[in-house]
């Protein structure tokens, strides 16, 4: 397997929803709760600073995903938020890793100082093990941040990393 970070085409939309509705539909990582529908994904990912996608350059294979855009304007424009989703099928694959990586140079491409996660789940253990290994800081807790899909509530631990 051979994966290749890369800005997203529109011939992989299709791959990129069904891979954002998967973790959607988990119910335990994003805070959207609406699925992504042709129109409105081809809107969402060309609205981001910058999409890309991982994909395995021997079979053509999508993997996974990010998008990256301000969260902030202003005097904080210079934070950016970014979401990452690697389908199901491939979790384990140390994909994430990679995805986050060139995250962090895509923010300094786009003239980003800071990278900022606001609601990491507290039980989101492999992303939140990931993100400390790569130099990200844990702000601190938001109790009951999140509403899981079974409609309890978990805590939420927002990080950042310089770029």
């Amino acid at each position: 397997m051979q994966i290749t970070i890369r800005a997203y085409e529109e011939k992989d939309l299709s791959e990129m929803i069904r891979i954002w509705n998967e973790v959607v539909e988990d119910g335990v990582a994003f805070p959207q709760e609406e699925l992504l529908t042709a129109e409105t994904g081809k809107d969402f990912f060309a609205q981001q600073t910058y999409s890309a996608v991982a994909q395995d350059t021997e079979t053509g294979t999508i993997y996974g995903l990010y998008i990256l855009h301000p969260n902030n304007v202003g005097r904080c424009g210079h934070i950016c938020n970014a979401s990452y989703a690697v389908s199901r099928d491939s979790r384990g694959l140390h994909i994430g890793e990679k995805l986050v990586k060139d995250c962090l140079s895509q923010a300094k491409v786009h003239g980003y100082g800071v990278l900022q996660f606001n609601a990491v789940v507290a039980s989101n253990v492999h992303a939140r093990h990931l993100y400390e290994r790569l130099g990200f800081t844990q702000l601190g807790v938001i109790p009951k941040g999140f509403r899981m899909k079974d409609g309890h509530y978990e805590d939420i631990c927002p990080y950042y990393h310089e770029v």
